[in-house]
């Protein structure tokens, strides 16, 4: 009898990886994914996007429309609610800039009190406090050039990232029959099963960590409407929510989210300490959201453990900036479908899993 010459696929392997290939592929691919950030964070988040926008489009299409249509029209909703994040965010702007004048008078004489204490107090004259300020302006001036310049580069390349997103999404929802057939050739047919098997536990797990990250954004709007509820800050569910929800775009939008409260909290109560304990409030949510509510609200849908979360939210980070602690918690999901099917991988699927092991979890390792 012949035997068959194909050589398993890389589902069915059991070949094991020496630690030094595993760094090998580790250090390659994280070289890969740096210097290929540009077009590798656009084309993820149109992956992520078409992922979510699979279901809407199959439905529409099986009411009768046609498939250019309904990805029409289901990108065109994803962009119409992005355009109202953003103009949320200008509304904020726009606000803080109508109290600007006020502020500036405070400002001023937050200022001259300060300057005042610090004669006083600590024996510091005026003069040398106006060389000390002079000297500082002088030097971050120098920096001026390159400040600018890394300013421009990073707003040029997220108008590139918003023009491509939709343009990539929108693509891979048309041609994604053609996708899928030459994802199939790469491996054996006897696995065109297991490889659509991922696929469909893709989109949902895709599904999942879109339904963690609104529990997210629930609980860090409750979270902060509490605490500036605490402080006496007027109207503070609306500030709470809207800080919340700008959350979404990393870093800017919670500093924009804070001028409003501060602003208000500083006129209002015509204190320094009112604006400080904003900015504490929001600095404890983000810390407690970036460590602790979105490992557990998004790790706990995509049944990854807590710790792996953390640090894969830090690497992607390193790798990618803040478009990396989002996109890399779905990487590692994917990663786990493919480990869970692959049997040189299971020790991978233990670590990244959340201790659910099923029937495995039920056979006990000794009789100690």
């Amino acid at each position: 009898m012949i035997k068959s010459s194909k050589t398993p696929g890389p589902f069915l392997t059991s070949r094991n990886y020496t630690v030094f290939e595993i760094l090998q592929f580790i250090v390659l691919a994280s070289l890969v994914l740096y210097f290929g950030k540009t077009l590798f964070i656009p084309l993820s988040f149109s992956l992520l996007m078409s992922f979510i926008l699979y279901p809407i489009c199959k439905w529409m299409q099986g009411k009768g429309l046609g498939k250019g249509i309904a990805i029409f029209i289901s990108i065109l909703v994803v962009t119409l609610l992005a355009g109202a994040v953003l103009y949320l965010l200008f509304a904020q702007f726009t606000e803080f800039l109508k109290e600007w004048q006020s502020l500036r008078v405070k400002l001023a004489e937050t200022i001259k009190e300060l300057s005042l204490l610090l004669s006083e107090r600590f024996n510091i004259s005026l003069e040398k406090q106006s060389d000390f300020i002079g000297n500082m302006l002088s030097n971050s001036g120098s920096q001026v050039f390159s400040i600018l310049r890394s300013t421009a580069y990073s707003v040029s390349e997220s108008v590139f990232f918003l023009l491509m997103i939709p343009i990539f999404s929108a693509l891979l929802l048309y041609h994604r029959q053609l996708l899928s057939n030459a994802l199939y050739q790469l491996f054996p047919a006897e696995q065109k099963n297991t490889i659509h098997e991922i696929l469909i536990e893709t989109i949902h797990e895709y599904y999942n960590f879109i339904k963690g990250m609104l529990l997210v954004y629930l609980i860090v709007g409750l979270l902060n409407s509490i605490g500036l509820w605490i402080i006496g800050v007027p109207n503070p569910f609306l500030f709470g929510f809207i800080a919340s929800i700008l959350t979404f775009i990393p870093y800017v939008g919670i500093m924009i989210s804070a001028l409003l409260p501060i602003a208000v909290s500083w006129i209002t109560y015509n204190s320094v300490w009112y604006p400080l304990a904003v900015i504490v409030v929001f600095s404890i949510v983000q810390l407690l959201e970036a460590y602790i509510i979105f490992p557990f609200a998004v790790g706990s849908r995509l049944k990854i453990n807590t710790l792996v979360i953390i640090i894969v939210v830090i690497v992607g980070g390193i790798l990618w900036g803040a478009a990396g602690m989002i996109l890399f918690i779905p990487f590692t999901s994917i990663i786990k479908l493919i480990a869970d099917r692959t049997p040189s991988l299971k020790t991978l699927s233990v670590l990244l899993g959340d201790g659910q092991l099923g029937k495995l979890s039920e056979q006990p390792i000794s009789k100690d």
